[in-house]
């Protein structure tokens, strides 16, 4: 098991990937795949966070994070959100997506940030330090400040540096998806599927 950075060469693999391990889960088909290529050319991609995981050199998990908004009544600061992670079918609940959070988390200590975002299972993510981001007052855009919203959460690498007041999260524009937009990328993505099978790519 080899875990290192994407480089560009793994960009088609990466994304079918993706693709595969997201399909028909919380919807008919997929977009997080879509979501992987947009982010790579948008400024809130975090590259050097890009990872993937290699057995047997073929790529069976992925991580991205980003940088999102935490916006307050007079203020705004950057944010960096955890996701998609995507783990290949037939690798999953074998630990694969827990090493690339690890591995990550730790490059994120080394980097200073202060606090990282997720949206997703709270029961996955508890179990790496991830809680509840209404506990700061931390609401994510889109949903009522009055309820628990449990899948939003934030781990705290420093809380030397926690001193926000209550504010309201946003994701990058680029996680923002048009199904039409969806469809048609994956026809244009369907053709290079082909092509690489054949040879021609």
């Amino acid at each position: 098991m080899i875990i290192r950075l994407e480089e560009e060469k793994d960009y088609l693999e990466v994304e079918n990937m993706v693709r595969n391990s997201f399909w028909n889960i919380y919807r008919p088909g997929a977009f997080e795949h879509y979501i992987v290529h947009n982010l790579r050319d948008d400024e809130s991609f975090i590259k050097d966070l890009a990872y993937v995981i290699e057995v047997d050199d073929k790529i069976i998990a992925h991580i991205n994070y980003s940088k999102g908004r935490i916006v307050f009544k007079n203020d705004a600061v950057d944010a960096v959100v955890l996701g998609p992670i995507s783990v290949d079918t037939k690798y999953q609940n074998h630990g694969y997506g827990s090493k690339l959070i690890e591995h990550t988390l730790g490059l994120i200590l080394e980097m200073n940030i202060p606090f990282v975002f997720v949206i997703g299972d709270e029961h996955y993510y508890h179990r790496f330090g991830f809680e509840s981001a209404s506990k700061y007052d931390i609401y994510l855009d889109g949903t009522d400040k009055n309820e628990e919203c449990p899948f939003f959460m934030i781990k705290i690498l420093d809380k030397n540096k926690m001193e926000l007041i209550e504010g309201t999260f946003y994701n990058p524009e680029v996680f923002n998806v048009n199904e039409n937009d969806v469809d048609e990328f994956d026809k244009q993505f369907e053709f290079k599927e082909k092509l690489v099978l054949e040879g021609q790519l």
